[in-house]
């Protein structure tokens, strides 16, 4: 694991106000969430852009006839 850095930030009361109440976390936890929800959201993005483009050999019936 990497060393963690630590930065000073400065934004609006308001939305930190905001952001601690849906994290439900203090002030470095919020901030370290919304890190780690913009650096996964890349992630989708890319995922997202896959869509149709990746093709499986599996039979979907197939693979529910286990359920039954």
């Amino acid at each position: 694991m990497k060393p963690e850095r630590k930065i000073t930030v400065h934004v609006r009361s308001e939305l930190l106000n905001k952001a601690q109440k849906a994290s439900r976390a203090g002030v470095s936890e919020t901030v370290r969430k919304g890190l780690e929800l913009l650096a996964a959201s890349d992630a989708y993005d890319r995922l997202l852009k896959m869509r149709g483009k990746v093709r499986f050999s599996l039979d979907l019936s197939e693979l529910r006839q286990d359920r039954r």
